[in-house]
């Protein structure tokens, strides 16, 4: 990448010699310690974060090392490459271990828009380049890699083959079948996964190609999803973006500012093992969305459809976009005397008054797999969510049982995943879950 397009914190001293690629990934195995770290700290991103774009505009870089992992509460940027991981049969503790301090090693490098150990022109050209080299001359682009561990690394095989079975938290259950799903198995579930999220596409990809290439003969691509226009802000510095039916979407996320609510609903606390403490729950879901039938549904049903004015956003009880809902306040002019706010509307379902309180944090993408041979979009929303207790999201997507939206979308891909705190410097990623 262009390393002088990466905008560094004035106190980072300067790029130490390039390590050999056998220096680099031999010394992986004794730790994290003495690889040059960059600036450390929380996971709110630089400015440039904040005003979304296309490819090119996000110029800064989003800290690695914190004390929660970047890419949850960090200022959700415009471009998306998540995947998830198989481990492969056979392998065992050590190499999982391995391979989660090579991911931080390469991950830490990543976010600081260096190129991976030599880069791309090693010191004998005979071997293949440490960095595939499609985001040399581009700015690390705030780019955050988020990781997380699924259910299957600690209970889902025979044996326990990575020792870590007796760690698995108490509220870390498969997510049941919910009604609708249509989920199909080659784009759910995984032992590991990994959230790239950029203000340029190809720095995402980037990223997530060379992390798949470090993992061979460990772990192996079994999934991943493409995404673009996030479909909700996580900071109140960003506008609320629409997601493809052409609503503002998110528009009562939990936004980073509000440290409270982080706290109760989004950071795991003392009711978790000690290495997950500070760390989160992420769901995600691909929703397909049946875009020509919504395209030619009525405004008006529409509007009733979400709860929602489609143009401002504000809740159909009256007001502006972050008005807060009147579930009680009757239609105007209306002769049957109905609720302004439809029963099934999906602002009303999903409302955390009508779950108990439940909020999750959403970071979720649009995406377009192209089309069929009848001249339909594979389209729809890559939805992802973070929450202390994956109990939260069973209790939200159960309410939304009788959704009107239902008849527009269908859940395809779904997968549950334990995501450690964040990395200090010297350590690797989820470190303290094989101590």
């Amino acid at each position: 990448m262009n390393e002088a397009a990466s905008a560094q914190p004035a106190s980072e001293s300067p790029e130490p010699p390039r390590p050999s690629r056998r220096d680099l990934f031999g010394a992986i195995g004794a730790g994290v310690a003495g690889i040059a770290l960059g600036a450390a700290g929380g996971t709110v991103a630089t400015s440039a974060a904040l005003s979304g774009g296309g490819r090119g505009s996000g110029t800064g870089t989003v800290p690695f090392h914190g004390a929660h992992q970047a890419g949850i509460v960090t200022p959700a940027q415009d471009r998306l490459h998540f995947a998830s991981f198989t481990m492969i049969d056979g392998t065992g503790r050590d190499e999982l271990i391995s391979l989660l301090q090579d991911w931080t090693v390469a991950a830490e490098r990543l976010t600081r828009g260096r190129d991976i150990g030599t880069g791309v022109a090693p010191d004998n050209a005979l071997l293949p380049p440490d960095d595939t080299g499609e985001a040399e001359g581009l700015s690390a682009g705030n780019l955050t890699l988020t990781f997380g561990m699924g259910r299957e690394l600690f209970a889902g095989r025979d044996g326990d083959p990575y020792g870590i079975r007796d760690r698995l938290p108490a509220a870390f259950a498969p997510l049941p079948s919910f009604a609708h799903d249509l989920l199909e198995p080659a784009q759910s579930g995984g032992d590991l996964c990994i959230q790239a999220c950029a203000d340029d596409p190809q720095v995402a990809v980037h990223a997530i190609r060379n992390l798949t290439r470090i993992a061979m003969g460990r772990a192996h691509l079994a999934w991943s999803q493409l995404g673009f226009g996030r479909t909700s802000s996580t900071s109140r510095a960003q506008d609320t973006p629409r997601n493809l039916f052409g609503f503002k979407d998110g528009t009562a996320n939990i936004m980073a500012e509000e440290q409270s609510a982080l706290g109760e609903h989004v950071w795991v606390g003392a009711e978790a093992p000690a290495w997950l403490r500070g760390g989160s729950y992420l769901v995600a879901r691909k929703i397909m969305m049946t875009i020509e039938n919504w395209d030619r549904t009525s405004l008006q049903e529409q509007e009733r459809i979400v709860g929602r004015t489609k143009l401002e956003g504000g809740p159909l009880s009256g007001g502006a976009e972050f008005a807060e809902p009147d579930f009680a306040a009757i239609a105007e002019g209306s002769a049957a005397a109905g609720p302004a706010i439809d029963v099934d509307a999906h602002i009303r379902l999903a409302h955390p008054t009508q779950n108990g309180g439940a909020r999750i944090l959403r970071r979720g993408y649009n995406y377009v797999d192209g089309s069929n041979n009848l001249g339909q979009l594979g389209a729809g929303l890559f939805f992802i969510s973070f929450q202390r207790d994956p109990a939260a999201f069973v209790t939200l997507q159960r309410s939304l049982k009788g959704d009107l939206m239902n008849e527009y979308v269908r859940h395809v891909g779904s997968g549950l995943w334990a995501v450690p705190r964040g990395v200090r410097a010297g350590e690797y990623l989820g470190q303290a879950l094989f101590a």
